[in-house]
């Protein structure tokens, strides 16, 4: 199934596995206040559909996402303005976090400034031999502050305000080496690797997943001992469920798990 609109492409098949695409590719797949308005409803819709097993991100044209347009943000030298955008961006960005399927994205040509902070928001990302990446916005007198929110939760601090204060770029090998990105491969191959990784996922059960993904980002905001509180917890829970159960008798007797995913 599938669903295009101007700036996002939305295509779903039978498994469950919905692939959105941005699709701007004119302005590089920017983040304006419509593009973002597409993702939130295609994610809107995503979170109350139980069908969905994974989200892959993904980008048309020469490049991932080059984040916000800064020629629609100089036209409008408005604070009301530019807050707007940015608690539009925020929520966008904490959608994805809160999705109870693994998101994946896509990754080629450059990714910059808030596209930076798109793939780093995403679950897991898959990247090609040539794509960049750089959080670029101090070359224009503005501090990346909302991406510094994900990229100081995927790669080292210091590493991290390297990137925000030089605004340089790093390569795919780096960015896998720093923990960005998860797989770096050849441009042709970018969609098997993601599909590989897909297939991965589906093999798994929707409820694990899912309590599984909320429990990683919940956890790590919290102290020791209200994690393994909050950890311990999730997979007393997990455990009473059905796939869970079947897994342990599959085990116990030496086959393969016999579960609905």
């Amino acid at each position: 199934m599938t669903d295009s609109h101007d700036l996002l492409q939305v295509a779903r098949d039978a498994r469950g596995v919905v692939t959105l695409t941005l699709n701007d590719p004119a302005r590089f797949n920017a983040l304006g206040s419509e593009m973002l308005a597409a993702l939130q409803k295609a994610l809107d819709a995503i979170t109350g559909d139980e069908s969905v097993r994974v989200v892959v991100l993904a980008g048309a044209g020469k490049a991932f996402c080059a984040g916000h347009n800064l020629k629609d943000m100089a036209a409008h030298p408005d604070l009301a303005w530019y807050q707007q955008l940015f608690a539009q961006c925020s929520r966008m960005m904490l959608s994805l976090h809160k999705l109870p399927v693994p998101v994946i994205a896509r990754v080629h040509g450059m990714a910059t400034a808030a596209g930076c902070q798109l793939v780093a928001q995403c679950d897991l990302a898959v990247a090609a031999d040539s794509a960049s990446f750089a959080t670029s916005g101090i070359h224009y007198g503005l501090f990346c502050s909302t991406p510094s929110v994900p990229l100081v939760r995927n790669v080292p601090a210091k590493r991290a305000m390297e990137m925000l204060l030089t605004g340089d770029f790093i390569d795919a090998a780096t960015a896998k080496q720093e923990g960005l990105v998860n797989r770096v491969v050849a441009q042709e191959a970018l969609d098997a690797e993601v599909e590989r990784l897909v297939l991965s996922i589906l093999e798994k059960p929707r409820v694990a997943v899912a309590m599984g993904k909320a429990l990683v980002y919940r956890q790590r905001e919290l102290g020791l001992d209200a994690a393994y509180q909050l950890a311990g917890q999730t997979m007393a829970v997990n455990m009473m469920d059905e796939a869970a159960q079947e897994g342990a008798r599959a085990f116990a007797e030496k086959r393969k798990p016999g579960w609905k995913c």
